[in-house]
């Protein structure tokens, strides 16, 4: 592993607030990590933005609004969005999404290759394809500790 931070995928905070589901226990058990101090997470602001355009999109403001601060407070290191990120993005986009890999997952990755970031904790498996990252799948950190 790394002494650098992890990224934190949307992904692991939406399981563990959402209904039953075979990685909600496993989000729960990351994001407890990261509260008790066993685990230095990061997000960029793309993260917060989605969870607003998601719970947006549902009709459910409220909860969108205050899962985001929740997130933010719990993992206050957030890191820009840069035109860099996203002129690196656009070259990571035209690479991987013939792939099937997702605009916002290589934006994430274009955020973490500025910030010198290789391990990102998601249950998206589309991160196993891009060159330099090394994705911790919740279930398998659960299962391991």
């Amino acid at each position: 592993m790394s002494d650098a931070p992890y990224f934190l995928d949307v992904n692991v905070p939406m399981y563990a607030a959402g209904k039953e589901h075979p990685y909600k226990e496993s989000c729960v058990w990351v994001l407890t990590e990261i509260a008790n101090g066993r685990l230095h997470a990061v997000i960029s602001a793309e993260i917060i933005q989605e969870i607003l355009y998601r719970y947006g999109a549902l009709g459910q403001v409220q909860i969108g609004a205050r899962m985001a601060q929740n997130l933010m407070n719990l993992v206050p290191d957030v890191l820009p969005v840069t035109v860099e990120d996203m002129q690196t993005a656009v070259s990571l986009f035209a690479q991987y999404a013939p792939q099937g890999v997702k605009a916002r997952d290589v934006v994430h990755t274009a955020v973490m290759r500025s910030h010198q970031l290789t391990y990102i904790i998601s249950t998206d498996g589309h991160f196993d394809q891009i060159d330099g990252i090394t994705r911790l799948d919740p279930q398998d950190m659960f299962v391991d500790k």
